[in-house]
């Protein structure tokens, strides 16, 4: 830290000396932003052994450049071991597929597919190919398998070893379908040729009679199904081994960007091939059912699907615009089979993403009948939807008649039944939280389940009946509850974690009332030694009569300057006003630090957010910066109401999606905000991704005007506080062209309160200390000279 801001710290230390020495340590930005080691080390990736008797998980404790594997065994919970090499070389592998009753399972390693049996704790190796096997299954005999290799389908049978391929699909075209047709010049010459020339005409006639002949002795050749150009990027075998979905992709994501890399180790500027930019993702999938039996191929067919050319509702905004109704393009996901294997479901999703279907398949011909179909006029999401190619919670229940999945058709996301012979729709959860992985039981008689019913800051960790009923809490430690059941479901291994402590691993029985016991306890004593505070969840209303969540810093009144910051997460679809270790630790202890200097903090659930339902996480719909800049300014005012905020003392800060609302706070809002530091920010979303900003923003040569109301760089004259831009240079998701362009646009206006800090080392997510120092040191001496005169 130079040495202006060395002594600025320590005017405020002074001024605030009651508060600050009741904490056993200040803060400082090095301290913060030094490599998160400092911390203390803390559980991640936790998983089971297969026989329910070992936790395994990665950590730290000896201050490695990398985490490794260690595991806590059940039968001694006060012991932590560090994994060795030799032990993690026998170990089973954490991911496979099990069979019915949950005794085998299947999983790839290193080229071959394993059999772990549970009851001999064994795993034996069942075929090597010599190359990648893919999508293992039991078949409903299960001494039958089913594995992908080499874009075809397998059967094993793993009693009398027998391999056998059921199905013959090569890329490239048919034979008949490579011999090119000739042009009706060169037919002419062809004929003309042949007409005059005697040998080469007889030639011509023995060379097809010699064709015919060799076609007509030939031994019948088994039917080749040719995916063309198309990749293969799935194969799925039924149950009974008598039908094969093929799902086929062909990836074109349009023309890519290059962002330029200044300081390769050649002493080159070299470019790093990034992402293309909103519009030009033209991917296309299909789903082709093969028929053993009859030993051909035939395509889904999506064109009777309802609604399937209906227009959005944002045309009306351009009358001059022809709008022709056509089938609109989708992607039809890879299918899923009931357990005996006699009906099968896809889930379709449109590729404006405003429409999910989920179709019964008819296996016989490709045909689809819809079973439930989810409309959204701005875009399908939210938690266990899924995206575009598949994911999300769908599946069928051991009565072959039952699906499950979730929908946000109440509001937000639960989780639903179907009985695919009636039609019939039922709610299992219901209410204003969100449901998040829902599973069944080995049983196959409950669900476990994670929800938000206690309060979207919270999540638990929930049992209920398969068709639904009361649901049995099973965590009750405050916070946000991770849990990884055991294979037997007896134990629960619990990553938990509270607003002002990071993530510790806790273990409990499943059902137990008493209280989950802690296994580690990975702070740091110079972490400990800070009493880090307990953010204030609240809630304010927004102009709209909105009730805004956020969470509230409030310094010691010795040491308040009457000053305000608002913070504003990152990712748009994110949640941060909660009551676990925010995933922005580094901004957490920096608001700390902020509030230890007199300001007081807010940092705000913005409308776009997670956790509040399809309302909230669409409130930005074809207007980022409009609901979700609003409610940083209904913030402020409820600050100055309330805490006795000076109006003129107000900064703003952000990364990414925050960087973005800092720019719209200082263009649009400058009478609310005095200054802000947005860190790599999108100036303009017509340069942004495809995946993300087509949903909320439709594409810029369909729907302009949603674009030119959401992007900075429109409203750049508008600024008049104070502002500071600070962005990676080989950032390679926000690409540091948008504040070169920013940057050119402020010059053109004639803006001088402004600065930009560049990190030519750094991609979007920055890592080396140095620039997290560097980048905190600039936004705190923003605030205070800016905000504070200082």
């Amino acid at each position: 830290m130079n040495k202006t801001l060395h002594a600025l710290l320590f005017a405020f230390v002074a001024l605030g000396s009651t508060a600050l020495f009741a904490q056993s340590s200040a803060l400082s930005v090095e301290k913060i932003m030094q490599d998160p080691k400092w911390m203390g080390t803390f559980p991640d990736r936790i998983n089971w052994g297969p026989q329910s008797k070992t936790i395994y998980f990665n950590y730290n404790p000896e201050e490695n450049p990398s985490d490794s594997l260690y595991k806590i065994e059940v039968s001694n919970l006060d012991k932590i071991q560090k994994v060795s090499l030799a032990e993690r070389k026998t170990m089973t592998s954490s991911y496979g597929t099990w069979n019915h009753d949950k005794t085998k399972k299947l999983y790839s390693e290193d080229g071959a597919l394993h059999l772990y049996d549970l009851k001999k704790d064994t795993s034996k190796e069942l075929v090597n190919l010599g190359g990648r096997l893919g999508n293992p299954t039991f078949l409903a005999d299960e001494a039958q398998i089913a594995f992908e290799y080499d874009d075809n389908a397998y059967v094993l049978n793993t009693e009398t070893g027998t391999l056998k391929k059921l199905t013959n699909i090569q890329e490239g075209k048919a034979r008949e379908d490579r011999e090119e047709k000739l042009s009706e010049k060169n037919q002419w010459l062809k004929d003309e040729n042949l007409s005059l020339l005697q040998i080469v005409r007889e030639r011509e006639e023995q060379d097809s009679l010699s064709k015919a002949y060799r076609e007509m002795t030939a031994d019948p050749e088994p039917y080749t199904f040719y995916h063309g150009d198309k990749q293969v990027a799935g194969l799925q075998v039924s149950p009974k081994a008598d039908f094969v979905t093929v799902m086929l992709m062909e990836r074109d994501r349009g023309e890519s960007t290059d962002v330029p890399n200044y300081v390769d180790a050649s002493g080159y500027t070299k470019n790093l091939r990034a992402r293309s930019k909103v519009g030009e993702d033209k991917t296309e999938a299909s789903l082709a059912v093969y028929d053993i039996k009859k030993d051909t191929v035939y395509s889904v067919d999506t064109s009777k699907l309802p609604g399937i050319t209906d227009l959005p509702d944002y045309t009306k905004d351009y009358p001059d615009k022809e709008w022709e109704e056509k089938e609109r393009e989708v992607i039809v996901s890879q299918a899923i089979f009931s357990e005996d294997g006699s009906k099968a479901i896809v889930n379709i999703r449109s590729k404006d993403n405003k429409d999910r279907w989920i179709a019964l398949l008819n296996l016989e011909d490709g045909s689809l009948e819809t079973l439930d179909r989810q409309r959204d006029e701005a875009w399908i999401a939210g938690p266990g939807i899924g995206w575009s190619f598949g994911g999300g919670t769908l599946g069928w229940l051991p009565d072959n008649n039952h699906i499950y999945f979730q929908s946000e058709a109440s509001g937000y996301s639960h989780l639903y039944l179907l009985d695919v012979t009636t039609a019939t729709k039922k709610a299992l959860t219901e209410g204003e939280y969100e449901v998040f992985d829902p599973n069944l039981s080995n049983d196959k008689k409950y669900w476990f389940l994670t929800t938000s019913e206690v309060g979207p800051g919270e999540r638990h960790f929930y049992k209920m009946p398969v068709m639904g009923g009361t649901m049995q809490k099973l965590t009750n430690l405050p916070g946000n509850n991770e849990v990884s059941l055991s294979p037997d479901e007896k134990y629960m291994a619990i990553r938990n974690s509270f607003s002002n402590k990071p993530w510790e691993l806790y273990f409990k029985k499943t059902g137990s009332s008493k209280d989950a016991q802690q296994l580690t306890s990975g702070q740091s004593e110079a972490f400990k030694s800070y009493d880090w505070r307990v953010p204030e969840n609240i809630t304010f209303k927004a102009d709209d009569g909105a009730m805004v969540p956020a969470r509230l810093y409030v310094p010691e009144a010795s040491v308040k300057n009457n000053a305000a910051v608002v913070f504003v997460h990152g990712a748009g679809y994110l949640q941060n006003a909660h009551k676990w270790w925010s995933s922005y630790f580094r901004e957490y202890m920096f608001n700390n630090m902020l509030t230890d200097l007199g300001y007081t903090v807010i940092d705000i659930d913005y409308r776009a957010s997670a956790g509040y339902g399809r309302d909230w996480r669409t409130g930005i719909y074809r207007h980022m910066g409009g609901k979700d800049l609003s409610d940083q300014v209904d913030g402020v005012e409820y600050l100055i109401e309330n805490y006795d905020i000076d109006p003129e003392k107000v900064g703003i800060y952000g990364g990414s999606y925050g960087g973005f609302i800092t720019l719209m706070a200082l263009f649009n809002e400058p009478e609310t905000f005095k200054a802000g530091a947005a860190l790599r920010s999108v100036t303009d979303w017509a340069h942004y991704n495809h995946g993300y900003t087509a949903n909320i923003l439709n594409e810029p040569s369909q729907d302009p005007i949603a674009y030119k109301r959401s992007s900075p760089i429109y409203f750049a004259e508008g600024l008049e506080g104070d502002l500071l831009i600070e962005h990676g240079m080989v950032d390679t998701n926000v690409h540091f062209q948008d504040v070169v362009r920013l940057t050119q646009r402020l010059i053109e206006l004639g803006k001088d309160n402004w600065e930009l800090a560049v990190y030519p080392v750094e991609s979007h997510g920055f890592i080396e200390p140095s620039s997290w120092t560097d980048e905190y040191k600039r936004i705190l001496k923003l605030f205070n000279e800016s905000l504070l005169e200082k």
